[in-house]
Parts: C-alpha cells; sequence; structure tokens
C-alpha cells in the first residue's frame, strides 16, 4: 500500500466521536484531499500517511487512509499554521503569532517539557495556561496511543474506541495485561489481544495468556455453536489447538480459574462440565424461575375451559380438532404450556382463541425475538405484539431492562412466539419479568434449527418433561393445498419433496456446476420470478445459503446479487469498509447485538439493534460519513465508523439468520456442503421461510442427503436437567 509524505492544509471536516477526518493536503505541487479516521492531525503538519487512491464521484481523485503518522513541524511557518489549527485548547491564530515571536522553533518542546513558561507571554494567564496545558497533553496522549495500537495493526476505528475506554491509560493497561481488551471492548477478540501480548514479550506460557484463551474458547463456543457449557477435555483439548501450548500447562490454568471463580466445574452425567459463570447463573436462574411459575399458577376447572372453548367455536364459527383443543385447554386452564408444530397445524389459530378466552380475565401480552417475528404475530392475530426486548423495555446495557422482578409486567398472561429463537439469556430475562400467577405460553416448532444465541431452550423445556406439551400434527385443509407446507411434513418425515408438479410452488431447477447454479440464482431473483409472480426482488425475495464462505456461500452471493440488484451509478452514494461495498438502497442486517445504538420510528425513540434485524440503507452522508438504515418494523439507526463493521449485505442470508422470518419466495442453493450443513432440520429451516414460493438450485441428490440426514448437531446444555432438579426441590 503506498506511503506518502505531505503537509495538511486545511481540515474540511471531523467528526469529534470517531475521529474521521477530511483533510486536504498538499502532495508535491498537487492539493487533494485525504480521508479516514485521523483524529489527531493538525492544519500546518507534516504527516506520512498509507492509504489507496481512489476516486469519488462529487470530490475526484482522494487519499483513502488506513494510517496516519505526524512528523512534527519544523519550521516557524508550519509549527505556527498548527498551533493555529483549534486544535489545542486556548490557542488561536494570534496566540500563536505571541508563542512564535518568543519562542520560535522551541515553542514545541516548551508546550511538551515547560509549559509552566508560558506565563512569560504577555496576556496569557495562570488559568489559560492551565487550559492550554490540559488540552496539550490530551493530544499528545491521544496521538501516542494511537500510533501504539496502529504498529499492532488495530486499525485506526477500534483504536479509536479503546481509546475512549481507557484514555491516558491505554498503554500501560496493554503493557501489563492486554488480554483486558477482550473483555472490556467490544470488537476485540482474543487473537489481537494475543497479538498484542506475544509482540510486547509476554510469554507464550504466561497465566494471563493461558487463562484469556480458556475463556475466548467457551466464549467462542456459545458464539459459535450455541454451546453453554464445554466438557473438561473438549475445552483443554480446543484451548491448547489455539494456544499451541502443552495441555498440563491449560489444565493448570484452568484450575485456577476454578478456584477463584472465573470459571465454574459441574457434573453432568459423566462430563465434567466448565461453564462462564454467566452462562452457569442463567441456566440455573432459567430452571429456578420456570419451576416457580408453575407452582404459583392458579389452575382453573377443565370444564369451565372446555365451555369456553365450545362457545368460541359457536361464535367464530371454527371447528377444533383434538390437538388444538388440548393446546388451548392446558394453556387456559394450567400455568405454563408448550405448544409447537410445524407449518399449517394451526397454531395462530389456536393463539387466537387463547387470546379471547385470556382476556376476559386480564391483559394478555403477545411478543417474538424479533421485529420480524413480532409483526408477523400482530398481523395473524389481530392483536398488538412487541419484541421481548421492546415488551421488557430495554434500557440500552446487555441484559438491562425496565421489566424485571422488582418491576413486573402486569399481565394474566404472555404468548411467545417463535420460542425456537430463544436463547438463555433473553429466557432469563423474561422469567424476571413475570410476577408469580401470570400464565407463560411458549409457541414454536420444536423440529426447526435452535437459537442463534447460547442454549437449545425450547428443545430442554420440551426433553424436560416438567410441563405440559402440546404437539399439533394434524396439517389443515386449506393449508394442505401449499406443496411448501406439505413439503415441509415430508422433509421432517424424512420423505422427499414433492417437486416441479404443474401449479406447484415448489420447484428444483436441476444444475451440475457451481457457475450454473450462481447465474440460475441470479437470473431467478433478479427477472424471471419478478417477471412470473409480480414478485420485488428485494423485498420479496429472499436468498439463503447454509454457509457464508464459497461461490453460492453468503458472501459471495451477496456481491454477485448486489451487482445486478443496486449496481453502481454515478451519483449514487457509497461506502467501502473492508471488502464490502455499502451503496444507498442496499438490503442489509445487523449481525451482533448492539445494545447502545439509538433508533427512532416518527415519534418514538429507543436503544438496542439486534443480530438478524433486517432493512434498507435509506442515507449516506458522504461528508459525514455516516449510513442511516430503515429496519423492516420501521426504527432508522445511524451507523459511524466504529460500528458499521455490524453490518452485513443481506441480499443473501445464513439459514440461521433467517430464523423468525417469512418471505414470499424463498431461493436455495443446494451443494454438496460441509456434512455438518447436510442435516434435516436445516433444510426444512429453510423451507419453512417461505409463504408463496420455494425454488431449490442444484443437485437433487443432494436434497436427498439432507433430508435421509436427521442427525443433530448436539449443543451441550442441561437446561432440561435443572428443570428436573428445580422441580424436585420446588414443587
Amino acid at each position: 500500500m503506498p506511503i506518502f509524505e505531505c503537509v495538511v492544509d486545511e481540515i474540511t471536516f471531523r467528526n469529534e466521536t470517531n475521529g474521521w477526518t477530511v483533510a486536504q493536503i498538499r502532495l508535491d505541487r498537487e492539493r487533494l484531499a485525504a480521508v479516514g479516521i485521523m483524529p489527531f492531525i493538525a492544519e500546518g503538519e507534516h504527516v506520512r500517511i498509507t492509504g489507496d487512491w481512489s476516486e469519488h464521484p462529487d470530490y475526484g481523485r482522494q487519499i483513502k487512509v488506513t494510517q496516519c503518522e505526524s512528523i512534527r513541524p519544523a519550521t516557524k511557518s508550519g509549527i505556527e499554521r498548527y498551533l493555529a489549527s483549534g486544535l489545542i485548547k486556548g490557542i488561536g491564530p494570534a496566540t500563536a503569532k505571541l508563542l512564535i515571536q518568543h519562542f520560535g522553533v522551541h515553542v514545541l518542546d516548551v508546550l511538551e517539557s515547560e509549559p509552566g513558561r508560558l506565563i512569560e507571554v504577555a496576556g496569557i494567564g495562570p488559568k489559560r495556561v492551565a487550559m492550554i496545558t490540559e488540552s496539550f497533553q490530551e493530544q499528545m496522549e491521544m496521538r501516542n496511543t494511537m500510533m501504539f495500537l496502529q504498529q499492532y495493526d488495530i486499525s485506526p476505528a477500534l483504536s479509536m474506541k479503546i481509546y475512549r475506554r481507557f484514555g491516558e491509560r491505554t498503554q500501560e493497561i496493554l503493557k501489563s495485561n492486554p488480554y483486558r481488551l477482550v473483555d472490556d471492548i467490544s470488537g476485540v477478540g482474543f487473537k489481537t489481544a494475543d497479538r498484542i501480548a506475544l509482540s510486547i514479550g509476554i510469554a507464550p506460557n504466561a497465566p494471563e495468556r493461558l487463562e484469556s484463551g480458556l475463556k475466548f474458547v467457551l466464549q467462542n463456543a456459545a458464539a459459535v455453536s450455541g454451546h453453554v457449557y464445554l466438557p473438561r477435555e473438549a475445552l483443554i483439548w480446543q484451548a491448547s489447538q489455539i494456544l499451541g501450548t502443552d495441555e498440563d500447562l491449560i489444565e493448570n490454568a484452568l484450575r485456577a480459574l476454578l478456584i477463584n471463580r472465573s470459571l465454574v466445574s459441574c457434573p453432568i452425567d459423566e462430563i465434567d462440565a466448565i461453564y462462564l459463570p454467566s452462562m452457569y447463573e442463567a441456566e440455573i436462574d432459567v430452571a429456578r424461575r420456570m419451576v416457580e411459575l408453575i407452582r404459583a399458577a392458579r389452575t382453573d376447572r377443565s370444564e369451565d375451559a372446555q365451555e369456553m372453548i365450545d362457545r368460541y367455536e359457536r361464535e367464530e364459527g371454527v371447528t377444533f380438532c383434538d390437538e388444538q383443543r388440548e393446546g388451548i385447554m392446558a394453556a387456559v386452564a394450567g400455568g405454563v404450556t408448550i405448544i409447537t408444530g410445524g407449518p399449517g397445524t394451526g397454531k395462530t389459530t389456536g393463539i387466537k382463541c387463547i387470546i379471547r378466552l385470556m382476556s376476559r380475565v386480564g391483559e394478555v401480552l403477545l411478543t417474538a425475538p424479533t421485529g420480524r417475528a413480532a409483526k408477523r404475530m400482530s398481523e395473524a392475530t389481530g392483536c398488538p405484539a412487541k419484541t421481548v426486548h421492546r415488551l421488557l423495555e430495554f434500557n440500552g446495557e446487555e441484559g438491562g431492562f425496565a421489566r424485571d422482578e422488582d418491576n413486573p409486567l402486569n399481565a394474566r398472561m404472555v404468548i411467545v412466539d417463535e420460542m425456537s429463537m430463544v436463547d438463555i439469556f433473553l429466557m432469563r430475562s423474561l422469567l424476571k419479568a413475570l410476577k408469580p400467577g401470570t400464565r407463560l405460553v411458549m409457541v414454536g416448532d420444536a423440529d426447526q434449527l435452535p437459537s442463534v444465541g447460547a442454549g437449545n431452550v425450547l428443545g430442554d423445556l420440551i426433553d424436560s418433561g416438567v410441563m405440559p406439551v402440546v404437539r399439533l400434527t394434524q396439517i389443515f385443509r386449506q393449508a394442505g393445498k401449499s406443496m411448501i407446507i406439505q413439503n415441509a411434513h415430508r422433509i421432517n418425515h424424512g420423505e422427499m419433496p414433492i417437486v416441479n408438479g404443474k401449479g406447484t410452488d415448489f420447484f428444483i431447477e436441476r444444475r451440475d456446476t457451481i457457475q450454473a447454479v450462481t447465474e440460475s440464482l441470479i437470473q431467478l431473483v433478479s427477472k424471471r420470478l419478478p417477471d412470473y409472480m409480480q414478485l420485488d426482488p428485494l423485498r420479496d425475495i429472499q436468498v439463503l445459503s447454509p454457509t457464508k464462505k464459497g461461490d453460492i456461500g453468503v458472501s459471495q452471493l451477496n456481491n454477485r446479487l448486489q451487482e445486478v440488484l443496486n449496481p453502481a451509478q454515478r451519483g449514487k452514494p457509497e461506502r467501502v469498509r473492508g471488502d464490502m461495498r455499502f451503496r444507498m438502497g442496499d438490503k442489509v442486517m445487523q449481525v451482533k447485538n448492539n445494545y447502545q445504538l439509538e433508533w427512532k420510528r416518527g415519534d418514538e425513540k429507543g436503544i438496542g439493534v439486534f443480530n438478524g434485524d433486517m432493512g434498507f440503507i435509506t442515507g449516506i452522508d458522504l461528508e459525514e460519513h455516516m449510513i442511516e438504515v430503515t429496519f423492516d418494523d420501521d426504527r432508522t439507526a445511524v451507523y459511524d465508523d466504529l460500528i458499521i463493521e455490524e453490518l452485513e449485505l443481506a441480499y443473501c442470508v445464513s439459514v440461521h439468520k433467517s430464523q423468525g422470518s417469512e418471505f414470499p419466495a424463498v431461493v436455495l442453493p443446494v451443494w454438496n456442503w460441509p456434512p455438518l450443513l447436510m442435516t434435516r432440520n436445516l433444510f426444512y429451516t429453510a423451507v419453512t421461510r417461505a409463504k408463496r414460493l420455494v425454488v431449490l438450485v442444484g443437485r437433487e441428490n443432494c436434497v436427498e442427503r439432507m433430508v435421509s440426514n436427521n442427525q443433530i448437531i448436539k449443543r451441550y446444555s442441561a437446561l432440561n436437567r435443572r428443570l428436573v432438579e428445580a422441580k424436585e426441590l420446588i414443587l
């Protein structure tokens, strides 16, 4: 990457929050723009910048800066311009001239080493000396910290985030224990901290390195695979592979973490399960609160419930099957109920009856894990539904809600839809907000993939046998006309889907090469399906893929689909982040929980945007380097350079990230994926995201392999066991 030495001629713009700067520089005899995170540069400075040439559609040729190093100005005129730039509080053009007249080229040495001498200059009093000294020292500290971090290949954006967290103590903290970054700074992973640690001379077998590595393995197991714990042997082996260290040393480090309660050990059957404390406490707490909720619920007489259901059938002109009636009975008469079933089995019809009957005796609240799922729930039932975060009045802190045991929800019943998406931490927060006697109805499809977050909550609740579970299996006549629904159930029973029938809504396009799959998929999304079914290619058609990697993985398909559906045009603003290019109108997804990001919807304001939220880029401010995203539930949030990495294109999303959503049409490449992705429940989850049309593109024998593979990837969780233990203690 080219390196340039130049003079800063003018600071055109600076975002004080994230350090993004637009500077006019003098490079040889040319004046041009340099843009990037350069929070400490000032007019008149000599700088050494690293960056690439780029062509801006409105502003012409410029340098996109990735690193910037200040070269102290040496001439009187250069120093005067630097001091007059406004970067140092208390010094303006007039004062800069006075300082140069008095101290000459040595003025910066005076500011750095003998700031008290500023009192020698006429018109500068003690208060002003203190202001100038403090401001100059702050600038030097920021400058030195940014340079210190950049030598470890930490991006300027992340460097700003670290500096804002630790301030002047950044270098001290990092030199003593760089692994603090992992715990304290969002966006810093173990590998980044480890690179810094090893480069400053921390020994590979240092206890702090081994201990941080062990915690990283557990955190990564939760984030990537949804594990709540790991068996001791698996944890030690994985840590030894990552750290390149003997297992005996890692065993010693693990023992130290267990002694000081930084990790928790618990026997599960014949396994020594190792937990992060937060995971262990969440699992125990969910089990205890669930059983206490069951114990506290007042059970109504079944004959009263039967009569109410009969009356509802007469009033609405519906007839419930035995399974539906059983589910309604359990919900109305009991305390905690699970209703599970595939598409077309009447879950929504039953919920509407439950809402009607329970609304007569108290308030019924409806909720779901995501905005899309809550919106669908509201449309299906005709009653308002909120996300769990909104229902619990999220306050901007991880796991922080205004609604808890001290301020519980005032409801007779809470109904949660899409329970398969609820992880252990969200479940805990919900239970904390339910006061004794509140009925809880959990609705979901147990055959879908488990939650993106840690835990296997719905599966464990069902397996525990602690609460009533009603399984809906009967497909209703109207729903049975859809081959999507029929095929979903066929897949679930290990049978091949019926495809390409006349007038069907379930197709496969057989293609034998990856290139043919890609081209067919792009044609389907961009032209054929919009023409055939009058579908909006951006809002109505969703491409899914089991994996992020490869030519027909999420990343590559997003790039190809963006080229076709939202190509670059002169005058269309765009921002580049790494290998990703964002344009006005792009379909995007939030890919991690951001508990501090502010949003607004009309006059309503709130905090928090979460993993899986989808929307469109509705504004790009090239001057302030901001991206505005409007999500599907009409919330609007603004992203700066510190958090833009939390967005990804969403023309194609992973099957896992699509949970809780429904789309008019789903297009799914089917190929020889890695064995862990060739599973029935992944295929079933993908198919059940579609309402009107499913198109598979690829090899039919790969469909056969997925349908026949009912192997469920094990998640290490023990909520089912905790529930049984809590029941024995409490009930």
